[in-house]
């Protein structure tokens, strides 16, 4: 019976993944969160199988450690936390949960749009302080403009039928082309760059990737209309902070809805308070950033919440399980590599 250990796990996680592995698989349930000051015992570096969530950062030095590990099953689609070239060159798998939020991130994504251009947060915190100002809480409408979704994958597709629904011109721009949202949702493929001068609205769904990092950067700020709004629910990485702030500060764009941050993890993992040390230069200059963010009134911001609905983790944690399973009888699904 091989030893899991569950790490990064909710209080609601607990009753479904002792029920699922009971008498099953001989498993441990960590709260905690896989990184360097997490400190590994004994018994636990014996697991052939971990199993993490995207708050958890599996390095080379930690997975070094695990002197028998095979299988990584994620709770996630996002696989950037994990050392994949050290998982490569080792032979241990990395197994993540695809689809599981298609139609949950595509809403999120939604709401922020909603939100940021039509001031929802921000007239909530003005009424609560007694500041009631129609000319500050002015809003645009959604419908007969243009939204350009930038990745239309499974959560794209869905961005797309609900940006169809409420009558917007979708443009989209990914490597592949699908025939059935041109059909259904009158998707027009274009090139990047007509993408960012021609919407109104842009909405991020790529996977992080070598090529498309900081894909959001100064050059593309200033193509965008001064009207335009960017939502990103996909990886902080996709965006250049310091662009996106001085844009953001200056006018040069209208505002921003982020799910996803550059280093969010120094703004919402406790353990970068017990440890400051822990922060390299860069993820210093981006928690600034990023602090800075917080504090414009064209920004909404929320916490990596965009896959949170109930729904939506009884699917990860479905396909989690059966990820394991299934690796248990000698088949490999989901492997990201």
């Amino acid at each position: 019976m091989k030893k899991i250990i569950f790490f990064d796990v909710q209080d609601y996680e607990v009753e479904f993944l002792t029920s699922a592995c009971h008498g099953k698989f001989e498993f441990e349930i960590v709260k905690e969160s896989l990184n360097d000051l997490y400190d590994l015992t004994e018994p636990q570096k014996q697991a052939e199988i971990i199993s993490c969530f995207t708050t958890s950062r599996v390095t080379k030095s930690i997975l070094e450690k695990f002197r028998n590990l095979k299988l990584i099953a994620l709770r996630s689609v996002g696989f950037n936390h994990i050392d994949i070239d050290y998982c490569k060159e080792k032979g241990i798998y990395v197994e993540n949960t695809p689809n599981y939020g298609n139609m949950t991130v595509a809403e999120f994504a939604f709401a922020l749009l909603l939100d940021v251009t039509r001031k929802v947060t921000f007239s909530f915190d003005d009424l609560k302080k007694a500041l009631i100002n129609p000319l500050k809480t002015t809003g645009v409408e959604l419908f007969g403009k243009t939204i350009g979704i930038v990745g239309l994958g499974a959560i794209g597709a869905e961005m797309a039928r609900i940006s169809h629904g409420v009558g917007l011109k979708i443009l989209g721009f990914d490597i592949k082309e699908r025939a059935d949202l041109k059909e259904k949702f009158c998707v027009e493929y274009t090139d990047f760059e007509t993408l960012v001068r021609c919407s109104d609205f842009i909405s991020l769904h790529s996977p992080l990737t070598k090529d498309n990092y900081h894909l959001f950067n100064k050059d593309i700020f200033e193509m965008m209309k001064p009207s335009a709004f960017i939502i990103n629910t996909a990886r902080g990485e996709l965006i250049d902070t310091q662009a996106l702030y001085n844009a953001l500060a200056d006018k040069k764009i209208a505002g921003a809805g982020l799910d996803v941050l550059e280093s969010e993890e120094t703004l919402t993992d406790p353990d970068f308070l017990v440890d400051i040390g822990r922060m390299t230069t860069q993820s210093l200059q981006k928690t600034v950033l990023n602090n800075s963010l917080l504090k414009l009134d064209n920004v909404i911001i929320t916490p990596h919440i965009a896959y949170d609905t109930h729904e939506a983790i009884n699917r990860i944690l479905n396909t989690a399980i059966e990820n394991i399973s299934a690796f248990e009888e000698g088949k490999i699904q989901n492997n990201v590599y």
